[in-house]
């Protein structure tokens, strides 16, 4: 996992995943902050991210997923995000600064921009983990997400498939096609192109797409 920036959001999220168990390469140009975290985290470089040549050195191109984590700069965190866009990393996300920063952010491609005001870094760091497209800590133990249907439930009603004793958590509702959203019951048959809501225990509820 790939961080740029280590402000208070940053250092949040990085923290957060290193206690999730991911290894995470954080970059700033600050040196005391990455001084700070040496030793904290799996990797803190010295490196100013908005030269492609220094994240190419830094094997960022390789990457799966980037948080670009910038919030001193908007120029820094748009010329970033659009180098990482046009590295091909699947998943990228940004922190906004502002709704209009949020926007460019969208329309050079990146794939989930955070507004940190309003999610928290645990917020984030859950969804960044399992590749989730919304995350609600519901407390006890349990959240609410949501994500796509998994294979092992496509194509036959969900009585068939067991949701709740074979895995554990319970699908309560289906975004179409269309972008309506509706209850789901066990005659309900969902499409590879739905998203779902699911809640139960957190670690099941995470990892029910990847079933």
């Amino acid at each position: 996992m790939v961080i740029i920036g280590l402000g208070r959001f940053g250092q949040s999220l990085a923290l957060e995943l290193m206690n999730d168990g991911a290894d995470v390469l954080a970059i700033d140009r600050d040196e005391d902050l990455v001084q700070q975290f040496n030793g904290r985290i799996t990797h803190a470089v010295l490196a100013d991210a908005t030269r492609e040549d220094v994240l190419r050195q830094l094997g960022i191109h390789e990457a799966t997923h980037a948080v670009v984590a910038i919030g001193d700069s908007v120029e820094a965190s748009l010329l970033t995000s659009s180098l990482l866009i046009g590295f091909g990393i699947p998943h990228v996300w940004a922190k906004a600064v502002s709704d209009a920063h949020g926007r460019i952010l969208e329309q050079i491609g990146v794939h989930h921009v955070v507004h940190p005001e309003r999610e928290s870094g645990m917020r984030v760091a859950h969804q960044v983990r399992a590749q989730l497209k919304d995350y609600i800590d519901l407390g006890g133990g349990y959240a609410l997400v949501r994500t796509t249907a998994p294979a092992a439930v496509l194509g036959k009603p969900l009585r068939e498939v067991h949701v709740r004793s074979e895995f554990g958590v319970t699908v309560i509702a289906s975004k179409r096609a269309d972008g309506r959203w509706v209850d789901v019951s066990g005659d309900s048959v969902l499409s590879a192109e739905d998203e779902i809501l699911v809640t139960g225990p957190i670690e099941k509820a995470e990892r029910f797409h990847l079933t």
